[in-house]
């Protein structure tokens, strides 16, 4: 997600009503194995100034109900809305629509938070992820030797030098195992990120104490989710 630099003024939403989401929603389905979950909603595919909803819900073990944990808060999204993880296609800066994993390393450009499940890696030169469609790591995090210019560095993100978005992140693990790259490359470098003020390139924002409190929050040995979508879409299907 490369970022933008544009200032757009601020919108205000109205946040999505708090009901627990349903596993079965329409065509939205959340793994058996989930134990945590993030939903982000709006409205519509174009959401007010890129602003939707998010809630965080957990639940005891397969079948079991789910119970909001935190939200509703704002989250920003991409300007170029919300895609069809299908349709969605390298630098058209849309947030994808489905489920998808979250990995098991948070990544940030300032020290350790503490109090995280999940592994951390704190920034430093020759950090990127590889947004080059063509590249063999496509859609990877990826280590250079500093001062080294990588041949997919004009299509990509030298983690380092964004201080504010990535202060701190999570993987959202779309188009990933595997990576659909060349030509027809449905995107890299979607993240949960640092709230940066504007619409993100396709990435989930969230001001900073209500993304560190996420990220405390995810236990990888939970399987944690994130789904994206049209409050429609995410209403339970019955």
């Amino acid at each position: 997600m490369r970022l933008r630099s544009v200032v757009l003024p601020a919108m205000i939403l109205a946040l999505a009503a708090s009901g627990a989401p349903d596993a079965q929603a329409a065509g939205l389905r959340v793994p058996a194995s989930a134990e945590q979950l993030l939903v982000v909603s709006s409205p519509t595919v174009d959401p007010p100034g890129g602003l939707a909803s998010l809630r965080a819900y957990s639940r005891a073990g397969t079948g079991a109900r789910w119970h909001r944990t935190f939200g509703p808060w704002p989250a920003e999204t991409g300007v170029g809305h919300l895609v069809a993880a299908a349709a969605r296609r390298e630098g058209d800066h849309a947030t994808p629509i489905g489920v998808f994993g979250i990995g098991s390393t948070v990544y940030g450009n300032q020290p350790n938070p503490g109090g995280l499940h999940s592994a951390y890696r704190q920034l430093r030169c020759g950090d990127w992820w590889d947004e080059y469609y063509d590249s063999p790591r496509y859609n990877q995090f990826v280590q250079v030797p500093c001062g080294r210019t990588p041949r997919f560095a004009a299509w990509s993100e030298a983690l380092w030098k964004s201080p504010v978005a990535y202060a701190y992140f999570a993987v959202i693990r779309f188009n990933m195992s595997p990576a659909i790259a060349g030509p027809s490359a449905r995107g890299s470098g979607i993240f949960l990120h640092n709230w940066i003020g504007v619409p993100t390139n396709g990435c989930v924002a969230l001001h900073e104490s209500e993304l560190l409190a996420v990220l405390r929050w995810l236990q990888p040995a939970e399987h944690p989710v994130i789904e994206i979508g049209t409050a429609s879409e995410l209403q339970p299907s019955s």
